[in-house]
């Protein structure tokens, strides 16, 4: 017969951190459990609040992901560099895979989609996007970008509207610098990728690239908008079915995936797509590592952590 013990340490492996952390035995696990909920739930927003009791390691690689709350906050985190996060993001997919929570796997799917062009630029900016250190070729003469009701430009009234405030948003008061990632930062992303890949009237914004590395970016840029158009990101935004909102099943969300996979293979960066790696959506994180143009893989974060309250609870057993 399966003891006490036996059944947190079981919830602990599945990762089902918030019901261990209302069962917990002591409030040392209860904490590392809040702290391993909010990796789950992808709240880039507290990664980085005080968990004194969860090893240095672990919270070291939480702040790697976290968003600066303030315009001036050190380190910069997943400003700094966005693949941490986007490792994290793929464990978290592949949690919630096999847990079968799929409505928040393709919310995480969907975020993924949203910054991805970020991504892209990143070894080009030498950062991931930080308004605060935007390059200044980026709004040279001649630029359209941030010049709001340009006709010539491209972008939507809602993007012209967020590059414009990107450019100054490091300026503003912690309030406005959160309000601007809460609605604005992901339209940021997707305004960059339309500069460098889609956009019928260039102008001089991505002139402080040179042309070979920005046409390798083109391809990266074009591919990361594609993905955020595929069948599978498209889940996110389902209509509701019978008397209540739909939710995919896993064989309706495979389905999705193998139907992008042939839409993405139109470029090797989108060909990356098809490569059969073991993860849940097969070529998800070779998709992302070519977009990036860099090594891109499922952390081992949310693990670690549930490693870590197995052995807390086997001490407070034995205690």
């Amino acid at each position: 017969m399966e003891t006490t013990r036996d059944l947190l340490i079981a919830l602990a492996r599945r990762y089902a951190f918030a019901d261990l952390g209302a069962l917990a035995p002591a409030a040392e696990i209860a904490e590392v459990c809040e702290f391993g909920q909010r990796l789950l739930s992808l709240d880039a927003e507290d990664f980085a609040a005080e968990a004194r009791v969860v090893p240095a390691e672990l919270r070291r690689r939480a702040r790697a992901c976290h968003m600066p709350q303030t315009p001036r906050e050190q380190p910069r985190g997943a400003l700094e560099s966005l693949r941490p996060a986007y490792g994290l993001l793929l464990e978290a997919i592949a949690v919630r895979w096999h847990r079968r929570e799929l409505s928040p796997m393709i919310a995480a799917v969907h975020i993924a989609s949203e910054y991805l062009p970020l991504l892209a630029f990143e070894p080009h900016l030498g950062h991931a996007g930080d308004p605060a250190r935007w390059p200044a070729g980026l709004s040279a003469p001649g630029s359209r970008f941030g010049v709001i009701g340009d006709r010539e430009c491209d972008h939507t009234k809602s993007e012209q509207s967020a590059t414009n405030r990107t450019l100054r948003v490091s300026v503003e008061p912690a309030e406005g610098w959160r309000a601007y990632f809460d609605r604005q930062h992901s339209q940021v992303a997707g305004a960059l990728a339309v500069c460098a890949a889609t956009c019928r009237n260039p102008c001089t914004s991505m002139d402080w690239i040179d042309p070979e590395p920005r046409a390798d970016l083109q391809m990266r840029a074009r591919t990361a908008l594609a993905f955020a158009e595929t069948p599978l990101v498209r889940l996110r935004h389902a209509a509701p079915v019978g008397h209540g909102f739909g939710v995919p099943s896993p064989e309706e969300v495979l389905d999705a995936w193998e139907r992008s996979r042939l839409a993405l293979d139109k470029n090797p960066v989108g060909a990356a797509a098809s490569k059969d790696d073991g993860f849940p959506l097969p070529g998800l994180p070779a998709l992302f590592a070519a977009i990036a143009d860099a090594p891109i893989e499922p952390s081992t974060l949310l693990h670690g952590v549930s490693e870590h309250v197995v052995r807390l609870l086997e001490r407070h057993e034995a205690a």
